[in-house]
């Protein structure tokens, strides 16, 4: 409890740099959660399905929308395995400019929030820095003609920049990590779509020549 009333104590006296520090870093911390679970609800598939590269034994394509048909329709896989449905009538061509625009559109849903991080990474340490110089210009002007006239105000003034530089620079560090790993989670998660598309692709080119090699005499 003792340590919870010295940093309250030690937020009092950052001064008002505080309140916008408090707000990004509520943002940061929200953020972060709503990414958690959207890519934890949205970015993986279940351990029955993790066999993305399966071709079916007589080499045909597998029907990968309905064996998808219970994951929810938001998740990245699924919203994937929408080109590749099994209809003859559709070109590969247009097949694969469906499954890039889909993957563009999943990258920017999985993305969103991403440049609030960023912003407040930088946002943050440039707020403590203002902390900084506001706290000791305070401490500056107590100082008058006759010298030093406040020694307590002067300490005070150097604790508010010094509180508000470290909370700046702990909301900043956190966005960053933050920021960091959830980039990373995208990069792998777009690694795997298109390791996932490449195997449908594979799927309906084998069932293409097997159907072609049947047809000839």
């Amino acid at each position: 409890m003792q340590d919870w009333t010295s940093v309250l104590a030690a937020v009092r006296i950052g001064g008002w740099v505080i309140y916008p520090l408090t707000i990004l870093a509520i943002l940061a911390a929200a953020i972060a959660l709503d990414r958690a679970y959207v890519f934890l609800r949205f970015g993986r598939l279940s351990g029955t399905l993790r066999g993305t590269h399966d071709i079916a034994a007589d080499g045909s394509a597998l029907d990968w929308p309905g064996r998808l048909k219970d994951v929810s329709s938001q998740n990245a896989f699924r919203r994937m395995s929408a080109p590749w449905a099994p209809d003859p009538s559709v070109p590969l061509w247009l097949r694969e400019a469906k499954a890039q625009s889909v993957a563009a559109q999943i990258e920017r849903d999985m993305s969103k929030g991403f440049w609030v991080l960023e912003t407040i990474v930088t946002a943050a340490p440039l707020l403590g820095l203002l902390g900084t110089i506001v706290g000791m210009m305070h401490s500056f002007q107590l100082f008058g003609g006759d010298g030093l006239v406040d020694p307590g105000g002067v300490t005070g003034g150097v604790a508010q920049s010094l509180v508000a530089t470290a909370i700046g620079l702990v909301v900043a560090l956190f966005a960053l990590f933050a920021f960091n790993y959830f980039s990373r989670r995208l990069e792998r998660l777009m690694d795997e779509l298109e390791s996932f598309a490449n195997a449908r692709l594979s799927e309906i080119r084998l069932a293409v020549a097997a159907t072609s090699a049947g047809a000839q005499p």
